[in-house]
């Protein structure tokens, strides 16, 4: 690998979910690794006590000394980072080794088995469920995960004895291209980060082109009703809910508490009565697709259903942090409106007779304008919305593109937006009964206090 000979392992943007699963990586390979970024959150103290070095001002005189050395330190950068960051630039003016995150995950997974989760939505969840179950089973697994799973507290699974790595084939800034899989897994291909694809066409494209990577005699594991084009010499095995014409779908689905119990009927056999205990029917598809996976690499239909039996799903992935007789409190990561409209509908039809009050912080104004129209008609599934201001991440804002614009095309008596400071007010003034939070930014630093609340009146 590129860093074979070298010590240090330097991150910019070290606590993003991607980032530091990958700096844990390279701890466990028993490299230095230190880092940037730009506040201090429950990820980057999780990195600090496991030996990370983080500074959290973009000066290049923070760096540690031993990272200096151009030929002892590998930089790996997020594209998130912008282009006139200090640090950043004074390794590429140095001499220093600097790649992508997504140029580094490439180098780790493709010396493996690897499966390469891709799609607009889902690539969390599915490779979450996944990852658990290979790790249960005597396939075993390595993984990098874009969310904590609650069933290891980490978002990063490593097993030395284990050939396999799981990892998130990421759209964004085309990072899957890095990435060759042995067995690909297509979700979605719904439009998403116009900023760089510009089109539905083009990200269609950009899909096919990550498809066109898979190895030979490799496998395509794609959700029924996607028609990307696919190499000869790739095997394709279809999954869906609903269809029975699908290589792998689902009969005899029902309820069970706020999860479900299903079969699922695979090209040769059928699973018996599978008990997924987390909530929301895209979780059903999500564990439909990480079956189809399993199943291929060879692990035992027992050990595939005794797995997602004791599941527990995903932190931020429609996560049900209070259910009681006063109230219910979930939260969830989406931040798109396929995503906002699944999210909704399932909690919609979890609970249909009580009133549903929701919380969404938009993330990126390019986003937020490209999906304007189809973001208010999705938050209209609520029968309150308390909106935020947009989280603007990596970007500059965009003149008149703003939550006031979105607020005003949302189609609703109860609405309202808020500054950041009011939120646990207005919530209060609203005594919800089901009270929902979503978004991709830092919403999540409300979940605690919004926690506590809900579980104290």
């Amino acid at each position: 690998m590129i860093w074979a000979n070298l010590n240090n392992v330097y991150f910019i943007g070290v606590g993003g979910i991607g980032m530091s699963a990958l700096a844990r990586y390279f701890v466990s390979q028993g490299k230095a690794v230190a880092g940037y970024d730009r506040v201090s959150t429950v990820l980057t103290d999780h990195l600090v006590r496991e030996g990370v070095d983080i500074c959290f001002e973009d000066r290049s005189q923070l760096i540690p000394k031993p990272f200096r050395n151009p030929d002892r330190t590998l930089v790996i950068y997020t594209p998130a980072i912008p282009g006139d960051h200090q640090q950043l630039n004074y390794f590429r003016k140095g001499g220093f080794r600097v790649i992508k995150r997504s140029v580094a995950l490439g180098e780790v997974f493709n010396t493996g088995r690897g499966v390469g989760v891709a799609g607009t939505h889902g690539k969390t969840s599915i490779s979450t469920m996944l990852a658990h179950i290979l790790h249960s089973s005597a396939l075993g697994c390595n993984a990098f995960l874009g969310g904590i799973s609650k069933n290891s507290s980490s978002n990063l699974y490593l097993d030395p004895a284990s050939k396999v790595i799981i990892a998130e084939a990421d759209e964004f800034d085309r990072s899957f291209l890095t990435l060759f899989p042995e067995v690909a897994v297509l979700s979605s291909m719904d439009a998403d980060h116009l900023d760089i694809y510009h089109s539905l066409e083009n990200i269609h494209r950009g899909f096919e082109s990550y498809v066109a990577q898979i190895r030979e005699k490799g496998k395509l594991i794609l959700k029924f009703g996607l028609s990307p084009r696919v190499p000869d010499h790739v095997s394709v095995y279809t999954y869906s809910v609903d269809e029975e014409m699908a290589d792998y779908h689902v009969a005899n689905l029902a309820q069970d508490g706020l999860g479900y119990r299903f079969t699922v009927h695979t090209p040769r056999t059928v699973l018996p009565e599978i008990k997924l205990k987390i909530p929301g029917m895209l979780n059903v598809e999500n564990a439909l697709a990480a079956v189809a996976v399993a199943h291929q690499l060879g692990v035992p239909s027992k050990s595939i259903i005794q797995a997602l039996s004791v599941y527990k799903g995903v932190q931020r992935r429609f996560d049900v942090h209070v259910n009681n007789e006063r109230r219910i409190y979930i939260d969830d990561y989406a931040h798109h409106p396929t995503e906002i409209t699944a999210f909704l509908s399932s909690v919609r039809a979890l609970f249909p007779d009580k009133k549903i009050c929701g919380i969404f912080q938009p993330h990126l104004y390019s986003r937020t304008r490209d999906f304007a129209d189809q973001f208010a008609k999705s938050l209209e599934l609520l029968d309150q919305l308390i909106l935020m201001e947009i989280y603007p991440a990596r970007e500059e804002p965009i003149p008149g593109i703003d939550s006031e614009m979105l607020l005003d095309l949302v189609k609703m008596d109860e609405k309202v937006l808020i500054k950041r400071e009011q939120l646990l007010r207005v919530v209060k003034e609203r005594n919800p009964e089901v009270l929902v939070s979503m978004g991709a930014g830092d919403i999540n630093q409300f979940v605690g206090p919004l926690k506590e609340w809900c579980m104290r009146i």
